[in-house]
């Protein structure tokens, strides 16, 4: 697939396209009025990246990456719930003393189209190292909080897409750092998740592993 072109495959002397479609496979954590590293395991989320990959010299060591992305992100919060006050203007954080947090689970989601540009820098050859600097220009379409309970009757979901001031408009750093088809990725959200001065001060951040299939 390094030599798809499109309707048919590129010469053999014609430069190989790297990274064109890219997942990254993240966790997902916070910084500002609350610290990062202090949510569990479960804040998973996934980034879908379909890319053009520019050559901007011969042997294609330097490059231009743009195109269109997809973005999950969901934060396990235990004892956390974002719910919005009694206004409807701001998003409020309530604490809860879950007695068993292994029956209640609370978390914060949403998903997201962007626009992604990157500079590339990689070694000679297919065994390259490689090295990935940009940001993201984004919408964010939806934006929840959901708290899962489970009983003797079963389990029931909860899901609040109702938070009053969602930062629509998104804009993100990230970079990328690996071998071949595997990287290391992180990326910081310079947007806060809530626009009301009165809500959580929160950014977004994300690390975690990018694996590129072409």
């Amino acid at each position: 697939m390094w030599f798809f072109t499109g309707l048919r495959p590129a010469q053999a002397e014609k430069v190989r396209k790297y990274d064109r479609l890219v997942f990254d496979l993240t966790y997902n954590d916070w910084n500002g009025d609350l610290k990062p590293l202090g949510n569990d395991w479960r804040s998973i989320g996934l980034n879908t990246n379909l890319l053009f990959d520019i050559p901007l010299n011969k042997g294609n060591t330097i490059s231009l990456g743009t195109g269109v992305c997809h973005s999950f992100f969901r934060i396990s919060c235990p004892g956390r719930q974002f719910t919005a006050d009694s206004t409807q203007l701001y998003t409020q954080m309530v604490y809860h003393a879950d007695q068993n947090p292994t029956t209640t689970k609370r978390f914060l989601g949403g998903q997201s189209f962007g626009i992604p540009v990157e500079f590339r820098f990689r070694s000679k050859g297919w065994r390259h190292i490689k090295f990935h600097v940009g940001g993201k220009l984004g919408y964010e379409f939806s934006q929840y909080a959901m708290t899962i309970t489970k009983t003797d009757n079963g389990r029931f979901i909860a899901k609040d897409h109702g938070l009053p001031d969602p930062t629509r408009l998104i804009y993100s750093a990230h970079f990328r750092i690996g071998i071949r088809n595997w990287a290391f990725y992180g990326s910081y959200n310079l947007n806060k998740l809530f626009s009301n001065v009165a809500s959580p001060q929160l950014n977004l951040i994300q690390v975690g592993l990018s694996i590129s299939l072409f």
